[in-house]
């Protein structure tokens, strides 16, 4: 942890001590995106784990970022504002999660179940034919689970409007409709915080296979913030999208898959931990306006 000097005044003790969590915030926002941030002039590793309390809000930032994706291309085309939202998915997060389950699916597929090979081929930088298959049915699946969320929340607002759109008939049927869309889209901005509220429970409950991030973040998991996001989460979900208060059905079931399947964790089991659950939540939000 950061010391401060002897004899430091207390107001600059305490002006410190008051901005460590904005820090860990920055840290967290820098991990888990791409957006710009503040740069700190000082690092100390204990902050990464202090982060992770931060990982849902943040979560929730990139589920605004393809809300807004896709409320823009749904303006033209289901499958426009799938699209738009799918590049705002990779754009705002580099990339970083589904490398992860790239490396998972090489890793796995040339194990043969040997320990060792499977952390040497996890290590491995370059990208096999497993994780190349992976990546892009990953893409594919959230391509038109995202185009599907979009048709099907269109559907209830404007029965006899063309496929594409609704809001042909007048700019305010079309502000109604866009409004609508919004609200019916809403549980869209939860899926990402779920996800990656999983990966804090994950990384505590899970022994670590290697050194890496996910090591990281078990070092000092800090649960009264987990379990705060979880019922402010719960909260939300409740009021936007009920269906989504079965999320942590889709962590349990990675965190499962992980214990039964390698015993343990990495970074890059987190990273495509946080796919898996956030293909799942928006099959269940395809599956809950299907039904609507």
């Amino acid at each position: 942890m950061h010391r401060l000097p002897t004899g430091s005044p207390p107001l600059t003790h305490n002006l410190i001590h008051s901005l460590l969590p904005m820090r860990t915030l920055i840290l967290a926002i820098q991990f888990l995106t791409r957006l710009p941030t503040p740069q700190l002039k000082t690092f100390d590793p204990a902050w990464l784990a202090d982060a992770a309390r931060w990982f849902a809000p943040v979560g929730l930032l990139v589920g605004a970022i393809v809300w807004l994706a896709v409320l823009a291309g749904s303006l033209v085309d289901p499958w426009l504002a799938a699209l738009a939202g799918l590049l705002a998915w990779l754009w705002v997060t580099g990339g970083l999660h589904i490398d992860g389950l790239a490396d998972l699916a090489d890793a796995q597929g040339a194990a043969h179940r040997s320990r060792e090979r499977f952390l040497e081929v996890l290590k491995d930088p370059h990208l096999g034919s497993f994780g190349v298959l992976s990546l892009a049915t990953q893409l594919i699946v959230k391509l038109v689970l995202l185009m599907l969320l979009v048709k099907l929340s269109l559907a209830p607002l404007s029965p006899d409007a063309p496929a594409a759109y609704p809001g042909y008939h007048s700019a305010q049927a079309g502000i109604t409709a866009l409004a609508g869309l919004a609200a019916a889209l809403g549980g869209l901005v939860l899926v990402p915080a779920w996800a990656r509220l999983f990966t804090v429970a994950w990384s505590a409950t899970l022994p670590s296979l290697a050194a890496g991030s996910g090591e990281r973040f078990a070092w000092r998991p800090h649960w009264p913030s987990f379990w705060l996001c979880t019922l402010l989460l719960a909260t939300a979900s409740a009021w936007l999208a009920p269906v989504l208060l079965l999320a942590p059905l889709a962590g349990l079931f990675w965190w499962a898959y992980l214990k039964r399947k390698l015993g343990g964790m990495t970074g890059d089991c987190l990273g495509a931990g946080i796919e898996v659950c956030e293909s799942l939540l928006l099959l269940a939000l395809v599956v809950a306006a299907r039904t609507l």
